[in-house]
């Protein structure tokens, strides 16, 4: 009994994490259309990524028992299917579609009643399409954002390590499209990953390394202070 609670506090926890992880980038995208400098991108994620991993460190058992429930829980999947679909239906309402502009409307409706059936008619693995299409708008904003950086910082500042952003974005692209098409493959890896306690620690750490990786490039090398953008300017003109 006692283990049972800790393991629902775990979830309750990781899904509050979920909620706040979702939330966020919500934030981002619709209330702040997108618009987020590369430095703040880097932080925001690098601290999810060392907060989550630190909390799968700190209790591997009780995660690892919600991570191979998560695949099929239906409250999960609810919140990112419908997040991406409102996301996604704002970025529709916010790109220049002139070949499209008398027929946008039915953009609206059609994605609209998919995501919204999707929770009614596609319950199945719900969760992991959600999570799916949800990273998928995310990787989108990830290398939007590390175009305007690279368009934005003097070419004398600018820095390599922006590429970690592109081939993260087209890593998380690639899975993601994949566990679309076939959700089960996250369950399985979920079930490889939690079958021995060593392998989701050294995850852990992993992640716990590039998180601190990327909130180091987001307070150190990312940012374009009023003067590198004032050359970026003189240079342009």
């Amino acid at each position: 009994m006692k283990e049972q609670t800790k393991e629902s506090s775990a979830t309750l926890l990781l899904f509050g994490f979920l909620l706040a992880f979702v939330g966020v980038f919500l934030y981002v995208g619709i209330k702040m259309n997108n618009a987020i400098s590369l430095a703040n991108l880097s932080v925001l994620l690098g601290v999810f990524l060392a907060a989550l991993s630190g909390y799968s460190l700190a209790r591997p058992a009780a995660v690892g028992q919600a991570m191979r429930a998560f695949p099929r829980a239906n409250a999960p999947g609810y919140v990112l299917i419908l997040a991406a679909t409102a996301w996604f239906l704002w970025n529709i309402q916010s790109e220049d579609m002139a070949d499209y502009r008398e027929i946008k409307h039915w953009f609206y409706i059609g994605f609209g009643a998919v995501g919204i059936g999707s929770c009614i008619y596609l319950r199945d693995f719900l969760a992991v399409r959600g999570l799916a299409v949800f990273m998928l708008l995310l990787a989108k904003l990830m290398l939007d954002t590390q175009r305007d950086y690279m368009l934005a910082a003097p070419e004398a500042h600018m820095s390599e390590w922006r590429l970690v952003f592109t081939v993260w974005a087209y890593a998380i692209i690639f899975m993601c499209m994949w566990w679309v098409i076939s959700p089960w493959r996250m369950r399985d890896l979920i079930e490889w990953m939690t079958a021995k306690p060593s392998r989701l620690v050294i995850k852990s750490w992993v992640r716990i390394a590039l998180g601190i990786l990327l909130i180091a490039l987001g307070l150190i090398v990312f940012r374009i202070t009023p003067s590198m953008r004032a050359i970026s300017d003189a240079a342009a003109n």
